[in-house]
């Protein structure tokens, strides 16, 4: 875990190098000062010698701006470096998740991986910045002060060696005790952000139904669990303080007791028991603050091992060793395909759930091919194929002759363009977001796949057309209007193949018409797949699949398929009757 978190130190090894070296040169000077205090004592002032106090005494104050220049660097360079290391993790974070495929996002919900990018990298910058920094300052204050203590005095130097035993048990208890706890807190700001995300994301429809008291109760519960494992934490935690004060001043009484007798005794001098005095607090700082380093990574832990899970998380699907770049054209063939989602796969004892099975299907380049069936039949997962969002367990999928695996992805999802019933178009204006198919798109080329997706209508009639500001999730424009955006955005990509999953499900039949005439006239040559739950959006297509329970029950053109499958017919005549619901229907054929 170590090595991997350490690679994202990246291009600032030199800030991370530098910050303990200047550490270490203002803890020298440090150190240094009792020991001279002592001499000032001893051969100045007792001494009567006026001269010896003014020479020690300048250098004290040369020591201690040198001191202070170097804590100034150290806390410069640590700053950069704490930074650096953060802004490299969630960079590394974000390409990595940019890189899973469906399976892997699958692994991570989406309030945890916001957790693991915000409160978990926050938690080891600052570790970082400690490490670095403290856990450099603290050990090499401690050994040396220990080893001035052991100059002056041994005997008065067991004091510290004793306390210092004594504060190692009290964290190690801590630390044993509050790590399972801290790693227990982060799951639940996974919840919280939960949610948050859910409630703000469909606050139209919380308000709708009058559920936002449901709603804070439910915030409110998850806030709560993670203020009972806080506080339950720092219970623990707050036995580090009464520690140090006991060890402290336990430090102090024993060496102001046994050192006035050694005084007493002449075997030591004021002036060293005063420089021992300043070398006991800098012990005991320092141990003060090895027991912060100790609690915060403890806390840190837990979010190192949850960051390293999306660093090491190996995308399910890759690029082959040599990949085809170009398709030459539409043609798609599903060779005795099988397919099923890994959760399904979770029990193996458990026989194995097919989404889609034995789908044995050929598709002509250039022709229109509608899919119809009940909700659950396997339309969205026979098309997340062609574009290879999934792998398939049987059989194979090919795009233009060849094999779907045997293409860089990057060229198959830009010759394979996907409209989602449910797309999303992002903050900025309408312009960006079909620059989304096509970043060197002209804006004549915008408005014409606008026409063509018969959105140039309404854009047009906005006060600032093409360059509307459209809000984050498209929260300004209809439902109607996202989707023809979405189809126009994915026009632009001039894609060998496209697939409309239920994409215009949010327009009227007769916009739903004119964008199909539309594409029979301008991207004849491109393969066309249109799942649907209206006839009247497929019946014109060169042929229909028509799907049940995740195999084929029919393959034809509309007329076939109303003399030969019964499914279809059930469909066209409920429709046509406007006598109730599809999956009602075949329920009650199969029942």
């Amino acid at each position: 875990m170590i090595k991997i978190l350490m690679k994202q130190i990246g291009q600032y090894k030199r800030d991370t190098i530098l910050t303990p070296v200047f550490t270490g040169l203002e803890v020298l000077l440090e150190i240094l000062i009792p020991f001279i205090t002592a001499k000032i004592i001893d051969e100045g002032i007792e001494a009567g010698n006026m001269t010896r106090v003014y020479q020690y005494g300048l250098l004290m104050l040369v020591m201690a701006a040198l001191s202070l220049v170097c804590g100034y660097l150290a806390g410069a360079f640590a700053a950069r470096a704490s930074s650096g290391f953060a802004c490299n993790l969630r960079d590394s974070m974000y390409e990595s998740i940019q890189t899973y495929s469906f399976s892997n996002i699958d692994k991570f919900s989406t309030a945890g991986l916001v957790t693991r990018m915000t409160t978990d990298v926050t938690n080891l910058q600052n570790a970082f910045q400690m490490i670095i920094r403290i856990a450099v300052r603290s050990p090499l204050m401690l050994i040396v002060s220990m080893v001035m203590c052991l100059v002056i005095n041994v005997r008065l130097s067991l004091i510290f060696v004793a306390a210092i035993l004594v504060l190692g048990c009290i964290l190690f208890f801590i630390m044993t005790r509050t790590t399972k706890i801290f790693d227990q807190v982060f799951s639940k700001y996974d919840d919280l952000n939960a949610s948050v995300q859910e409630n703000v994301t469909a606050i139209r429809v919380v308000k709708a139904f009058v559920r936002e008291d449901y709603e804070n109760e439910k915030f409110t519960r998850a806030a709560q669990n993670l203020y009972r494992l806080f506080v339950k934490a720092e219970k623990i935690l707050t036995y580090n303080n009464p520690a140090m004060m006991l060890v402290v001043y336990g430090c102090i009484l024993a060496l102001s007791w046994f050192g006035a007798r050694f005084v007493t005794a002449g075997s030591l001098t004021t002036g060293e028991l005063t420089s021992m005095f300043s070398y006991v607090m800098s012990i005991l700082m320092s141990l003060m603050m090895l027991s912060m380093i100790f609690v915060m990574v403890t806390m840190s832990g837990a979010s190192a091992r949850r960051i390293v899970q999306v660093l090491t998380e190996k995308p399910d699907l890759a690029n082959p060793a040599k990949p085809v770049t170009e398709i030459p054209d539409g043609r798609i063939d599903f060779n005795h395909v099988s397919f099923s989602y890994k959760s399904a796969q979770t029990d193996l004892t458990q026989e194995r759930k097919y989404a889609l099975q034995d789908i044995d299907l050929h598709i002509r380049s250039g022709e229109t091919i509608g899919i119809i069936g009940g909700t659950g039949c396997g339309k969205s997962s026979l098309v997340n194929l062609v574009s290879r969002l999934y792998d398939v367990d049987q059989g194979s999928v090919c795009v233009g002759g060849r094999n779907v695996k045997e293409y860089d992805m990057e060229t198959l999802r830009n010759q394979v363009a996907v409209v989602l019933q449910k797309n999303v178009l992002f903050s900025g204006t309408i312009l960006e977001n079909l620059r989304w198919g096509n970043e060197n798109a002209t804006e004549e080329e915008c408005r014409e796949a606008c026409i063509q997706a018969c959105a140039d209508e309404f854009v047009s009639q906005f006060p600032d057309g093409y360059n509307t500001y459209i809000e984050q999730g498209g929260t300004n424009v209809s439902g109607g209007q996202k989707q023809r955006l979405c189809i126009a955005r994915a026009l632009l990509k001039k894609p060998k193949v496209l697939i409309l999953d239920d994409s215009t499900s949010a327009v009227d039949t007769a916009t739903d018409a004119s964008i199909r005439a539309a594409f029979a006239k301008s991207i004849p040559g491109t393969t066309k797949l249109i799942i649907a739950q209206r006839i009247s959006s497929v019946e014109g297509a060169d042929r229909i699949l028509v799907l049940d329970e995740g195999r084929i029950s029919g393959f034809g053109t509309h007329e076939e398929l109303l003399e030969t499958n019964e499914i279809y017919r059930d469909i066209y005549e409920t429709q046509m009757n406007a006598g109730g619901d599809f999956d009602h229907q075949t329920a009650e054929r199969r029942a």
